[in-house]
């Protein structure tokens, strides 16, 4: 089970914010579990912090700009891009002005600061989101989609098209989120020369410079145009008949945009708020889709929120009946776990094939068999029970007993030939004996029935 994890210690980057040109330092320090990505302005009257979540961006015409309230900070998809690559699940960033540093116009910079104080691992598991069906967004206007569909890893495939004789068609893929430091993080943003007028007059990219960006010059200018635009950005003059490429360092890659739209994809998708096992193909992304699918995969999270656990019926149980019946004194007709398929420091998996041969049926009822609820959270709170004297030493001289049952809800019939999976999991440390534990039973995909209840173990006599 993989776990959490935060930063070792803190790291500060110092630099000029793109848009605003302003001297800015940004600080990634240590958070605690379930925390997130949260970002304060220390700058503010109060120092107020804002989730780094899809819900709270606002604009993403020149970037990802997300807002709680009156504070907001932009251009965070860089640094959000080398934290979730690097498996980081909880940080608090702190910034001292409106937008996060451009540095070099990659990542690559919070990579080897990330790489040099180091990763620790937390006490919490990691709280992957499964993808288990194709989900897709389109944007009929501009041509843009998203699909993700199922994989064992989290991967992505970008692909870019520009009216451009320079980029007219990229690609990039990123197999394994591993590879990012070495063949995503140094790619660097890139601009048209034909958007920059645009945006100076905006009021924005005051601290662009062949620096922090690749500048893509395609369509020529007079002379007096291109020496203008040079004054502007504070680079040196050049010839206007030369086109091409404008940076201070070749490009890394041939396909450099390619790999920065992906990098960008891997930043917003930092904002979910959960890291994802899945293969993304992105074909003309922007920031602007990338926050909309963002957006909807928190939706779909939500609405899923108890997920299934994974049952595969060949693998061989943690425990078959003949292990369950040396911790529970349950037997005939009342033993309800027929195996344990897998178990965490606090959760457990369990699972009850449901026959028609079951006792009960000849009651309830004989001309629709349906399984009692009541039998239902038996089964889960037998599944709860092993779980906890799982951490026993002598399970068999213990036993567990209801104190109480809450927020019961069946969703759907439970019939002859269903197949149960009770996830289980304490939602405090055992104290004194008692354990509050909250529980879903699955058929499939669907949720059938949820509850939680408290428990207290009792030595046997």
């Amino acid at each position: 089970m993989l776990k959490q994890q935060t930063l070792r210690d803190a790291f500060s980057l110092h630099g000029k914010g793109l848009h605003t040109g302003l001297e800015l330092t940004v600080t990634f320090l240590p958070a605690p579990v379930n925390h997130g990505y949260k970002i304060q302005r220390i700058d503010l009257e109060g120092q107020p912090i804002i989730p780094a979540i899809a819900d709270n961006v606002i604009d993403t015409s020149r970037g990802t700009v997300v807002a709680r309230g009156e504070a907001r900070c932009s251009t965070i998809e860089h640094g959000m891009a080398a934290l979730y690559a690097l498996g980081i699940d909880n940080c608090l960033i702190q910034v001292d002005g409106p937008e996060f540093p451009i540095l070099d116009g990659s990542a690559i910079q919070y990579v080897e600061a990330i790489r040099r104080v180091g990763i620790e691992e937390q006490d919490a598991p990691k709280d992957f989101y499964v993808i288990k069906r194709k989900i897709e967004f389109k944007d009929e206007e501009t041509g843009s989609s998203i699909l993700i569909l199922p994989d064992e890893q989290f991967s992505i495939t970008s692909m870019i098209s520009f009216e451009s004789q320079f980029i007219n068609s990229q690609f990039a893929t990123l197999d394994a989120i591993e590879d990012f430091s070495e063949e995503i993080a140094s790619a660097r943003t890139f601009v048209f020369v034909r958007e920059i007028q645009p945006l100076l007059q905006a009021g924005l990219i005051k601290g662009g410079d062949l620096s922090n960006a690749i500048v893509i010059y395609e369509k020529q200018l007079t002379q007096e145009a291109y020496d203008a635009l040079a004054d502007q950005l504070g680079v040196a003059r050049g010839e206007a008949t030369k086109l091409g490429y404008l940076q201070q360092r070749p490009l890394a890659w041939p396909n450099e945009p390619a790999r920065h739209k992906l990098l960008d994809i891997i930043g917003d998708m930092a904002l979910i708020g959960k890291p994802i096992r899945g293969r993304i193909v992105a074909t003309r992304p922007g920031h602007t889709i990338n926050n909309k699918f963002a957006r909807m995969m928190r939706r779909e999270i939500k609405k899923y929120e108890a997920r299934a656990p994974i049952y595969d019926p060949a693998a061989k149980p943690l425990m078959d009946v003949n292990r369950i019946r040396e911790f529970l004194p349950h037997r005939y007709p009342m033993g309800l776990v027929d195996k344990v398929v897998e178990i965490g420091r606090n959760y457990i998996v369990g699972v009850k094939n449901v026959t028609t041969n079951e006792s009960y049926f000849q009651g309830h009822f004989p001309e629709e068999p349906v399984m009692p609820g009541v039998l239902q959270i038996e089964a889960m709170a037998q599944t709860g029970g092993l779980l906890v004297l799982s951490t026993l030493d002598e399970p068999e001289r213990w036993s567990t007993y209801f104190l109480g049952i809450d927020d019961v809800k069946f969703r759907q019939k439970v019939v002859p030939g269903d197949t149960l999976v009770f996830r289980v999991e304490l939602l405090h440390p055992i104290r004194h004996g008692i354990s509050d534990m909250r529980g879903y039973a699955f058929v499939g995909e669907q949720l059938v029935m949820q509850a939680t209840f408290t428990a207290q173990i009792v030595k046997n006599k």
